[in-house]
């Protein structure tokens, strides 16, 4: 429970203003401090002291500080990875208090729902995250060299991508979100009825390669949207890099792989339409 404390602090940071929106405190660098009459989700601390003197409904989750929790009640974990946790008599933890370098100070008369632990990673060679970091470093390369193949062979027209995008957000979002939400429940359908097997068969095998593309064409769109003037391979690098990053994130990365292939698929048919579009015949010049 503690590491899985951790990454939801991770993931509440990267997803800040949906976390406004439900009440979470998240600090960058300051104390934090949850008042006698207040009630809040989760609390994050990078790099300051957290006092819980109210309520706090889901995790505390301390990265450089102490928490202390003078008579308050947290309803989750408590985690301090560079501090100490201290909780007064009367604190109330309904989670796991989960302390890395310094014990905690947990008195009589303090209630603790779950464990207390000493957190640590767990990187042998046939532990979960070593098969993740491994997955993410298969997923990362194959990204890569179809970037680089796909960019190299139609340059033109990932910069048509990243045109899209940039006049049409709406069309793009909803294209996208058609593709990669329609094709599967079409494909099910198909399999359902006996004539429509092989187009169901077809587009659940299509998929696999749409959803590579839209990959690759999501993280090009995101990374010349920072870097304008950069060469298309460069931009494409820096699109791939802060994608592959977030990826590491457990509970964010199915999230941003979402919205990516969404995007990519979103800008290949609006790139499409508006390359196959007809131009508008000029007015004449008046005499």
């Amino acid at each position: 429970m503690g590491r899985k404390a951790v990454l939801i602090a991770v993931a509440l940071l990267l997803a800040l203003p949906a976390c406004a929106a439900a009440k979470d405190r998240i600090v960058i660098t300051g104390p934090v401090l949850v008042g006698p009459t207040e009630t809040v989700g989760n609390v994050v601390a990078f790099d300051g002291n957290v006092t819980i003197r109210g309520r706090v409904t889901s995790d505390v989750v301390a990265f450089n500080g102490d928490v202390r929790v003078p008579g308050g009640r947290v309803g989750g974990d408590v985690t301090a990875l560079n501090g100490q946790i201290v909780l007064a008599p009367r604190a109330v933890v309904g989670g796991d208090v989960n302390w890395r370098d310094t014990r905690p100070v947990i008195p009589p008369g303090a209630d603790v729902g779950g464990s207390v632990d000493e957190f640590q990673w767990d990187v042998s060679p046939w532990s979960g995250f070593a098969w993740a970091l491994l997955l993410w470093l298969a997923e990362t390369v194959s990204a890569l060299v179809l970037g680089l193949i796909l960019i190299a062979l139609w340059p033109r027209g990932f910069e048509a991508l990243a045109a899209a995008w940039r006049r049409s957000p709406g069309p793009v979002a909803g294209w996208g979100a058609l593709l990669l939400i329609g094709l599967p429940i079409v494909a099910v359908i198909a399999l359902v009825t006996l004539v429509g097997i092989p187009l169901g068969i077809g587009l659940l095998l299509a998929l696999i390669p749409l959803w590579a593309v839209g990959y690759v064409a999501g993280t090009f769109v995101l990374g010349r949207l920072i870097l304008r003037d950069a060469g298309r391979f460069v931009a494409f690098l820096l699109g791939l890099l802060i994608v592959q990053v977030l990826a590491l994130i457990p509970f964010v990365n199915a999230l941003v792989a979402i919205v990516v292939v969404a995007i990519g698929l979103g800008t290949l048919i609006v790139a499409a339409w508006r390359a196959n579009r007809p131009e508008a015949p000029m007015a004449p010049a008046p005499a």
